[in-house]
């Protein structure tokens, strides 16, 4: 019997090794089948959500490119270098004070003031583990991809105003002011819709920032066009006097960069990869381009009776503005409606800030980005898809962010003038900003002797087969 005993013991203890056995083995056929079947539906819709995201921001990265090609070919060749140190500087100037101050100003999560301000705090941390990542913003995009992506929609805010006061402000000083109004003005700004604030409370919509962006920027560029004033030149007693910019190719080139960087600018704003919506602002972003386009060849023939260069390139800019406010909103059909309309408005906005009001603005800055902008943002209380937009929430939104940016704009300028100066000399003006601000040429090849209403550019000895040789480069009349 005790044999018997110990023989039953010893099968008992068997069939348990080997029950252990087959469970171990069990899970690791599982957690095999798990592993070889790749990523959940979940995790993989993470992973090209965010791509896309990421995509989109260096879309966007690269509009400056565009800026800075865009606002050296409309200005003048001794300005070009002045021109392009700025919009570098703006970018890195937009993405380190974004990181320090202005992505917690803009999503603060709760306000401490009303819904109008809240600060979550200096510096940037992402949430621990899944929290930063795949449970960060419903599984979209981390939290790195979206500091990233809205800071270069900070910088691009900045540039804007650069456009407007080129040739004629210190670079020290509008780098001060670029700092503060990144900083605060369109971070604040930016919160009461994008931050979840009053504006967005109340039902405003701006989808990509027509308002949020363009028109802040163009309120900014506005208030120091005025305050600047007009270059040397400009206006005389024989009246208003054109001063042409160097290149229309630098100029050309650089709105198609910012066409293709809108596809960013706009598409990364529905903040997923959703075929469905990312499709259809793609194909309402272009037409509405389009039909800028158009528009502005059209109403410029007619007024000038010849076709403007110039006015095209701006009637595409400001087809791009107008529909972002509303470019997921509005149908293929509406949005060529908005982008004809912006065409138009862009040509008989140059003409009225030029030569009625006599604002100095050698980008058309203000023209494109602010008009447009409050046109596109309007138009959304008009075409939206959506019943629940409505035109008398729209103009609210246009007014409280005109008087607040206004307000802000003037305070910087006036205080940046009272206390270190606003605008260089008048021999500096003459001679050009790139000798005069940074005692360097962006054309070496050339030597620039000023005439009145700009300069002339003669070929030096080492650039031409005829040295000495006279080379009109600014469409200048030699005397």
């Amino acid at each position: 019997m005790e044999w018997i005993d110990r023989r039953l013991r010893t099968g008992v203890k068997i069939a348990g090794f080997l029950t252990v056995l087959a469970f171990l083995i069990s899970v690791s056929q599982s957690a095999y089948a798990q592993e070889s079947a790749g990523p959940t539906a979940a995790e993989a819709m993470f992973t090209v959500n965010n791509t896309w995201m990421l995509v989109a921001a260096f879309l966007v990265f690269i509009m400056h490119l565009g800026f800075a090609t865009v606002e050296s070919g409309l200005t003048r060749a001794k300005n070009t270098t002045n021109i392009l140190f700025k919009n570098t500087s703006v970018v890195a100037i937009g993405l380190l004070t974004y990181a320090i101050i202005g992505f917690n100003l803009m999503y603060p999560g709760t306000f401490s003031l009303g819904e109008f301000f809240g600060f979550a705090g200096f510096g940037i941390s992402s949430p621990e583990g899944a929290a930063g990542l795949i449970n960060y913003a419903d599984g979209h995009y981390t939290y790195w991809t979206d500091f990233i992506f809205q800071a270069m929609f900070a910088a691009t805010c900045a540039t804007i105003v650069s456009g407007a006061v080129a040739e004629r402000i210190k670079l020290s000083s509008f780098l001060v002011f670029t700092v503060l109004f990144v900083s605060f003005v369109y971070t604040i700004a930016g919160s009461w819709k994008w931050g979840g604030g009053w504006l967005n409370t109340m039902g405003f919509y701006d989808f990509a920032g027509s308002t949020l962006v363009h028109s802040v920027g163009g309120w900014g560029a506005l208030v120091g066009a005025i305050i600047l004033g007009p270059r040397l030149g400009k206006y005389t007693k024989e009246g208003v006097m054109p001063i042409p910019g160097h290149s229309m190719p630098l100029a050309t080139i650089g709105v198609f960069m910012l066409w293709l960087g809108w596809f960013g600018f706009n598409g990364g704003s529905v903040l997923s990869a959703d075929p469905g919506p990312v499709s259809l602002v793609f194909v309402t972003t272009s037409l509405a381009a389009a039909a800028g386009v158009i528009g502005a060849m059209v109403v410029s023939w007619i007024v000038f009776k010849k076709p403007d260069l110039s006015m095209i390139l701006n009637g595409c800019l400001a087809g791009l503005v107008g529909i972002t406010a509303g470019a997921d909103v509005t149908t293929p059909f509406t949005s060529i409606i908005i982008g004809l309309v912006a065409g138009c408005i862009v040509v008989a906005s140059v003409i009225f800030v030029d030569k009625i009001i006599k604002v100095d603005d050698p980008v058309g800055a203000v023209s494109v980005h602010l008009v447009c902008g409050i046109w596109g943002t309007l138009a959304v209380g008009i075409f939206s898809t959506n019943p629940e937009h409505t035109f008398f929430t729209q103009l609210i939104g246009v007014a409280a962010y005109g008087v607040f940016t206004v307000v802000c704009s003037i305070i910087l300028f006036l205080g940046i003038k009272v206390t270190m100066g606003l605008r260089v000399s008048e021999e500096e003006e003459m001679a050009g900003l790139d000798l005069g601000e940074h005692g360097m040429t962006a054309y070496p090849d050339f030597q620039q002797v000023a005439e009145s209403g700009g300069s002339t550019m003669y070929m030096s000895s080492g650039g031409s087969s005829k040295p000495g040789s006279k080379v009109l480069m600014e469409g200048e009349l030699e005397s």
